[in-house]
């Protein structure tokens, strides 16, 4: 049985067999609702855009060509093929380690208005301060599903400054049910895998001391 949510008499979040949806463009509500460890899937209209795309915005003041305010952009450089009708289509798309994007990331969040960043692995302070400051959140891919994210895809719709290369360039995709995706990053600058790393780091010591205890009763028999 799927159970729709109206959020601010306009847009919907829906629960789908269990799955929460959210489609573009997201409402400020619908991200703050977000937190870290949740699951989420999206559908709608996103954009990839990885290292060039960041700079030609952020450091040459370049005005992105397409419109992604209250959207997702996603860490990637998909890998595209040519179809008959003279348009494109995805073959895979997997995420790019989003740490590379780190430095210029408020920037850019600022500059575009993107409410959702997906990429692989974690991110710093400077994107947790912008999720804090214009309501927006980061998720992870789990690794290995290029495939399966280039069977969420619906069509290509665009591409610009395609003059960086394939992977480089800014790619406008519609995709139905993308995920699942992990929330890391959320409105209230909380940071999982930050959380994770003291975590880790706190039992570490413990683990240490345990092993070493071990190795030297075993050498003492």
């Amino acid at each position: 049985m799927n159970n729709e949510t109206e959020r601010c008499g306009r847009k919907m979040t829906k629960i789908i067999n269990e799955k929460t949806v959210l489609s573009t463009p997201f409402t400020e509500e619908d991200i703050r609702s977000l937190h870290t460890g949740d699951v989420i899937y999206i559908t709608g209209d996103i954009a990839t855009g990885r290292d060039d795309v960041h700079i030609r915005v952020v450091k040459e003041g370049m005005e992105l060509p397409v419109d992604i305010h209250g959207k997702a952009l996603m860490h990637a450089g998909p890998i595209v093929r040519s179809t008959e009708e003279n348009g494109f289509e995805v073959v895979a798309i997997g995420p790019t380690t989003s740490m590379r994007m780190e430095k210029l990331e408020y920037d850019f969040i600022k500059e575009a208005g993107v409410r959702l960043i997906i990429g692989k692995g974690g991110m710093g302070e400077h994107t947790a301060e912008a999720c804090r400051e214009f309501g927006a959140v980061h998720c992870v891919l789990p690794a290995g599903n290029a495939v399966v994210t280039a069977l969420c895809t619906e069509e290509i719709t665009g591409v610009e400054w395609l003059d960086l290369g394939m992977p480089e360039a800014l790619w406008s995709i519609r995709v139905k049910d993308l995920g699942p995706l992990i929330v890391t990053i959320d409105t209230s600058g909380k940071n999982l895998f930050e959380e994770k790393k003291l975590k880790i780091a706190d039992q570490k010591e413990k683990q240490i001391e345990e092993i070493c205890k071990r190795f030297e009763s075993v050498l003492l028999q």
